[in-house]
């Protein structure tokens, strides 16, 4: 067992050695349980007692099922349900098997290393689940629920690897935000996440329906099928329900349904916004954020927003106590990045400030995931044309929504990152006089949703913060 323990990240290697790493040495319990519970099959009472079993020997998986069967997704009677036993009789052996394997996936990520990719992932999984379960066949119970845990794993390497500590995660954080995601996989890993999910899947023993649904080449069956075409609509949403990829996945959809896009729209839309509230139910608030449509009020409970209005305050109380004396400066940037960090909740954040020794701009702080590589590589040439140089010129905060359009869209943009110029971004250039010396920058990363307009309100009041501690410093 210390061999296990002892057992490094295969680095850039086979997709067995990840598959072995992520099943021996980072998730050793959750295989196993996994694997227990996939091999459970509703066939005689004794089968019901061993998924009774299974769960009560977990306090954790216990109470969150318990508290899954009293919700209006699976409980459609409203019947209070107290007892393991007693939700397996009323709601299905199938139903009380898919919320098992479903809670202890997402509590083995979540409390592992809920990074933003995690995020993303957990999102996009569980809304193409919701979807796949509410479009699913009629009435047929179990295969609501099989189509459900299909959805949920179809990525579960993508997600095993990003909830682990490696080397190899923050590389390949660095590197996908400058190339292609699979390029970028094989470029660290040796494989590919699909790859790896494939190899998981049947390690796992997570049964032969997911099995298909990860295999190369055509489903074999209309479930599998609608699995497939959900997780293709999962991913467009996130770019909007108006974007030509969810037009495309809804073609295909109505053709598989039988049903009117018109009809299919309205019905996916309403899906999504059960989506948040099974993530909820699931305990994972902080993925409703990523689901199209998203509304907390919508949910039942009150959720987190991404930023947070009361540190705001009390952030920006103490850059204005730090004012009132002799500013320093170094403490006041540091404060500021933070502030637009954690206060207003975005997910990348860099200053960058004047070279005494060039004309240009280079990083000085930086907080977020996947901004590692901004260090060495996040530099703007001040005076050439492209799209940073264009915003300093406009010598005020910005929030660029759509900067692929308009004055904007022929501009040059950075070749160090995949989203800066490509997704909505807030930018507050700093001056001294009229020169320019300094730029906070601050986005999302490859997360869908743009900074709204309070966000942005609140990112210009730090910047106002961090302008009247250089003005200070200049007069003096």
């Amino acid at each position: 067992m210390s061999e296990l323990r002892a057992m490094q990240p295969p680095g850039k290697s086979s997709t067995e050695a990840w598959v072995r790493y992520l099943s021996q040495v980072e998730m050793p319990v959750l295989a196993e349980t996994l694997r227990e519970i996939s091999q459970l099959t509703d066939s005689d009472s004794s089968t019901v007692n061993q998924l009774a079993e299974v769960i009560l020997k977990d306090a954790d998986l216990t109470s969150q099922v318990l508290r899954l069967s009293n919700t209006v997704f699976y409980n459609r009677s409203r019947a209070t349900i107290s007892t393991v036993s007693r939700a397996i009789t009323l709601i299905g052996f199938d139903s009380v098997r898919a919320m098992a394997i479903s809670s202890l996936v997402i509590d083995a990520l979540l409390t592992r290393n809920p990074r933003s990719h995690l995020l993303r992932c957990l999102a996009r999984a569980l809304h193409a689940a919701v979807q796949a379960r509410y479009l699913g066949p009629g009435s047929n119970q179990e295969k609501k629920e099989e189509v459900f845990i299909g959805a949920l794993l179809s990525n579960i390497g993508e997600m095993a690897f990003w909830a682990c500590h490696t080397p190899q995660a923050d590389e390949l954080d660095r590197l996908i935000n400058q190339m292609d995601p699979v390029e970028a996989q094989k470029e660290v890993l040796g494989t590919t996440f699909v790859n790896i999910t494939r190899g998981l899947v049947s390690t796992w023993s997570l049964g032969s329906f997911v099995k298909e649904v990860v295999a190369s080449g055509r489903p074999r069956s209309d479930s599998a099928a609608l699995v497939r075409h959900t997780m293709s609509l999962a991913e467009a949403a996130e770019q909007g329900w108006q974007g030509e990829d969810v037009g495309r996945v809804l073609e295909d959809l109505s053709r598989h349904l039988e049903q009117s896009k018109d009809e299919l729209r309205d019905e996916i839309r309403h899906n999504a916004q059960e989506a948040a509230k099974v993530a909820v139910a699931y305990g994972m608030p902080q993925v409703t954020a990523l689901l199209p449509d998203s509304d907390a009020s919508s949910v039942g409970e009150q959720l987190e927003s991404r930023g947070d209005s009361m540190l705001q305050l009390q952030i920006l109380r103490e850059l204005s106590e730090l004012l009132v004396a002799k500013p320093d400066l170094n403490l006041v940037f540091q404060t500021v990045v933070e502030g637009i960090h954690r206060a207003i909740g975005m997910q990348r954040v860099v200053l960058l400030m004047k070279d005494p020794k060039s004309n240009r701009l280079i990083t000085r702080k930086v907080l977020g995931d996947g901004t590692a590589h901004w260090r060495q590589e996040f530099i703007v040439e001040l005076g050439e044309k492209d799209l940073i140089n264009a915003i300093l010129a406009e010598k005020r905060p910005m929030r660029l929504e759509k900067p692929a359009e308009g004055a904007w869209k022929n501009l040059d943009l950075p070749g160090f990152d995949r989203h800066i110029g490509r997704r909505a971004g807030l930018f507050g250039p700093l001056f001294v006089g009229k020169r320019v010396i300094g730029l906070f920058y601050a986005d999302n990363s490859d997360l869908y949703q743009p900074p709204n307009e309070e966000q942005f309100q609140a990112f210009c009041h730090f910047i106002q913060q961090a302008q009247l501690c250089l003005n200070n410093l200049s007069e003096k």
